[in-house]
This record gives C-alpha cells, structure tokens and sequence, in this order.
C-alpha cells in the first residue's frame, strides 16, 4: 500500500537498504529562500537515485514536534490535531491511533530520519525544487509569495548565467499510454507540432517553456537539460526524445521514434497537450470527453524505480498493479459510451501530482487508482480507500464489486488522506486488490482468474456507478 497522506512522506523512500549506491555531498535546504541549517552528520543526500532529506530539521522549521523515544525506536511527529507514529524497521504505523501500512520501514542514519523531498511538496503542501546541478533543495511554502523553487533554468550555454523565468509556462511531467503522448504543463502553451524523415519522426516545440523541478522526479533529465522515455509494447513508437532546444525564446523539444511514417492529431487544452498516434487521417480526433462519453481514468500504481510492495515470494506491487489496469482497459474500450485512459500503460513512473493533473486535465468523470496491500503476514483481504464526500458513493459500488470478484476478505470501505483521492476533484477512489505479505493473497493475485474476474467486477462497478447499460 502506498501514499497514505501525509505520512507516507515519512516513510516511503524507495529501495533503500544496505549496499544501494549513496551520493551524500553538501546538499542544502533552501526554505522560502532561507537556508536551512542541517545537521553535520547527517544531512539532505542522494540515496539509490533519490533526494532524501532528514524530516526532524523539515519538520520543526514548518511547526511538527518531533518525539523520538530510543527505548521502543520510535519517532512520533504531531501538529495540531495531528499525531503519526513510526517504529524503526516496521512497516505498520499509526495515524491518530489507526494502523497504517508501509512498503518500507524508517531509514535512522546518525539519529535522523531520512525521507524523501518529492513527498516533501506533495504530502506537505510545498512547492519542491530540486537543482542536480547545485544539489540544492528548494521549498516553497503556499503563502510564502516566493517564488524559489518553481523552476529549473534552462541551461545557459556559453552566456554564463540564467535566464529569466518570468512569463515561461512549465512543462511538469509527460507519460505515453494508448498510443497517446500527453505532456502536463502549468499553463497553456502553443504547440508546433511537424514531422520528419530519415528516420520517421514527430517533432513537439513548446516555446517559452522550462522544465519544472519536479519533472526530473518522474523523467530523467541530465545537466544538460536532455532525457528520453523508452517506450515498450508499441510497435509504432520506440522511444521519446526531449530536451531544452532553444534558450531564446525558452524551448522545449520532444521528439517521438517512430517506426514508420504516421498519422496523428493533436489535442491542446489549458495544462494537457495530447498527440494522439491513433489518428490515422493526420486530421483532429474529438477531443477526450468531448464527445458524449463518460471518461474514466484508471490509475495503475507505482512504477519503474518505485516497485511499491514488494511480496512474500518476491512479486512486486507494480507489475500486478499494471496488469489489472491494462484488463480493465481492454473491457471499458469495449464499452461505447466510455472513453478510458491510462496514467500508465508500461513499467514508467508518474509522481502523484502527475497522475491527478492527467484527470484533472482531461475533466474524467471518475478515477481509479489500482494497487495491492502490504502488511503483517496476517493481514488479508480487500479494502476501498476515497477523501472527499463526493467520492463515498463510487468507493461503496466500486467495493462491492471488489469483494465479489476477488472472493478474498472484506475489510471494508475506509477514508483515508491520499494524494491521488484527495487532490482530484471528480469522485475517486484507491482499491486495495489483496496483501501482498499474505501468502495465501499473494498466490491468487497473480493469477490469470483472478486477474480476469477482477477486472470484469471493477468495469462492472463502473458501469453502475455510471448509469451505463
């Protein structure tokens, strides 16, 4: 289970354990524009590709108390009517008194504990920078009026300086599913899009753009503002190429590999530009959601370096995640009054905020987001997480089918603070498919029964909740 509010950032940080590379240099914390004073023996570092930053400093500097008691090895953080517990090497904690689980226990280095800075900004309502470059962490509270940390510069050539960010809309994180490139920005921009030859190729120019920070947290991104996403299970497409083009106007590149020449369209909403390779014509396809049809956006959980619950066997959290978001695909396409996308639709990595803007963008009319559960070896079962009360209503039909479908234990429909279920503003909910700790639970979920009968429940929950026949 993963990102479960505002404690998750306390403890999800990747794979960390012994014998995973560390990069520790003088990282800093610049906090509305202040630089944070840490610790010399255990400061803010790059732990198995992975800012951490040390959350007593993080925590005290924005008003949590932190306790740690060394006799039970736990560290308790609370503000207001707040209170989270975690014990040291334990993958279960508390939040105001209820069980939370944890796909990897607490890091302690030196007495602090480490966690990592993209939860930072979207457990703690920051604005979150991260310069490779400088190796500097910048935060941004909400009401600071900085403007620190919003933007990575684009890279200055042989000027020997920066350039000004001012005006420039920021390209915040980009995925391919269903044959649809989608790249989510911070404002509307301008899209040239053309092609090439030798090899086939589709240009996207996004000028007066910058890379935000966060988009080197979910895409790689070198020194000198260049990346690329490979792309897997698509025969048209091998891989996408981006970069920092142009200084002057601030422009950024994406080239997309193709293996033979290809029809597209191309949709520009306010934060969403969308190619979409399906469109043979090279004409525009109606826009997704304009057309009449309910838009569902299913949500595969994790991804890439992020495998989340790892289980009893080995299995990963990831690719199950993924299986049953590509099964539920292919029956809602199905469906003709449904139009569905996909956050993910291969082994990538999305960061949270990524996912949401995508619902947001595309104005779904519902979201859902798929994993499977981590726990004591005990723990079984199925379970329905939603946040706002305009959500209860889909986790109570979305459960229902869960339960019947996958014959495992009903643990009930619950509320919880998750970012996916809390930051979106259509009814959204977070289905839990079974423990992967559970040895019994772990077994089925890889099957290709329970795969198929779970997908045809959710689709069914779907279609009731949708009023669709």
């Amino acid at each position: 289970m993963k990102k479960f509010g505002f404690l998750v950032l306390l403890f999800v940080f990747g794979l960390v354990f012994p014998g995973y590379s560390h990069a520790a240099t003088d990282t800093k914390i610049i906090l509305d524009g202040k630089e944070i004073v840490q610790p010399s023996d255990t400061k803010a570092e790059i732990i198995n590709s992975k800012v951490m930053v040390p959350i007593r400093v993080v925590s005290e500097n924005l008003g949590y108390s932190v306790e740690w008691k060394q006799q039970t090895q736990t560290v308790t953080i609370s503000k207001d009517n707040t209170a989270m517990q975690m014990i040291v090497g334990q993958k279960t904690a508390t939040v105001n008194g209820s069980n939370v689980n944890l796909d990897a226990p607490p890091l302690v280095k030196n007495g602090t504990t480490l966690v990592p800075l993209r939860f930072i900004g979207e457990e703690m309502g920051l604005k979150v920078g991260w310069n490779n470059t400088t190796k500097t962490v910048t935060l941004v509270t909400q009401n600071s009026g900085s403007g620190n940390g919003t933007t990575t510069p684009p890279n200055s050539g042989n000027n020997g300086g920066g350039s000004d960010q001012e005006g420039l809309v920021l390209v915040n994180g980009i995925s391919f599913s269903d044959n649809r490139f989608m790249i989510a920005t911070s404002g509307s921009t301008k899209p040239n899009v053309f092609t090439m030859t030798g090899p086939d190729r589709i240009v996207i120019d996004l000028p007066n753009t910058a890379f935000a920070d966060s988009f080197s947290e979910g895409q790689a991104l070198d020194s000198n503002q260049n990346g690329q996403l490979v792309v897997s299970g698509y025969p048209d497409v091998s891989k996408i190429r981006y970069s920092l083009y142009s200084n002057s106007p601030s422009t950024i590149r994406f080239v997309i590999d193709l293996s033979s020449s290809k029809g597209y369209s191309v949709q520009n909403d306010s934060g969403l530009v969308m190619i979409n390779l399906d469109n043979q014509s090279g004409t525009p396809a109606p826009p997704v959601g304009n057309n009449g049809k309910k838009v569902v956006v299913i949500d595969a959980g994790h991804g890439d370096q992020d495998p989340g619950a790892i289980g009893v066997t080995g299995k990963r959290e990831k690719d199950f995640n993924l299986a049953m978001a590509l099964k539920v695909e292919a029956l809602l396409k199905k469906e003709s009054k449904i139009d569905v996308v996909l956050t993910r639709s291969d082994d990538t990595f999305l960061a949270l905020k990524e996912r949401v803007k995508i619902a947001q963008d595309i104005k779904a009319d519902i979201f859902i987001s798929i994993h499977a559960n981590s726990g004591p070896a005990a723990a079984n079962g199925v379970e329905t997480f939603y946040t706002r009360s305009n959500s209860k209503a889909l986790a109570t039909v979305m459960h229902k089918y869960l339960l019947q479908s996958s014959g495992l234990k009903d643990r009930g429909v619950k509320t919880a603070s998750l970012h996916v279920t809390r930051e979106t503003t259509m009814p959204a909910v977070l289905l839990e498919g079974g423990f992967l700790s559970n040895k019994s639970d772990e077994a089925a979920l890889f099957t290709e029964s329970f795969q198929n009968s779970v997908a045809k429940g959710i689709v069914a929950g779907i279609k009731e909740y949708l009023g669709i026949q």
